[in-house]
């Protein structure tokens, strides 16, 4: 039996939703780790290939990074996309963004997710403040280290 894309990210949402902190998936030549850690984001799957083939290329963990980057003088730090893929600011069509320009945001806050091969990634704020800029459109696709927020501590 072989896990989908939907299989994994149904099992990042139980996870998400639980107080697991760790949870083991293993099936014939599969294994999928996913660990909680505090204060980071969404759990991420890691998967192991059987041995016959070649290990997958080292990737950029799913870490959405701040800097303090500034354009046009404007102060904050600038939330950077963690992957390559689409951006959504909703968790669907029908349903209002998870934030706003002047939206005040704490650590933790959900503020878009983003979609690699149907897997859905939830991108959270790293510190407190209030949204200034949005740089992307919704369901736009992004780019590693592509800037998508940016987040002025509050006053």
């Amino acid at each position: 039996m072989a896990l989908t894309y939907k299989d994994v990210a149904d099992i990042i949402k139980i996870i998400d939703a639980s107080q697991c902190d760790e949870v083991i998936v293993e099936l014939a030549d599969t294994k999928i780790v996913v660990r909680r850690s505090t204060g980071a984001p969404a759990p991420q799957p890691q998967l192991q290939r059987p041995p016959q083939m070649p290990p997958p290329a080292e990737a950029k963990p799913a870490v959405a990074s701040a800097s303090s980057d500034t354009d046009a003088g404007t102060d904050g730090a600038i939330l950077r996309s963690p992957m390559t893929g689409t951006f959504y600011r909703a968790p669907s069509p029908k349903d209002p963004p998870f934030v706003d320009v002047g939206s005040a945001v704490k650590k933790g806050d959900i503020l878009c997710t983003i979609e690699v091969m149907k897997l859905f990634t939830t991108i959270l704020a790293e510190a407190e403040g209030i949204v200034t800029r949005i740089y992307t459109q919704n369901a736009e696709l992004v780019q590693i280290d592509q800037p998508l927020f940016r987040i002025v501590a509050a006053a």
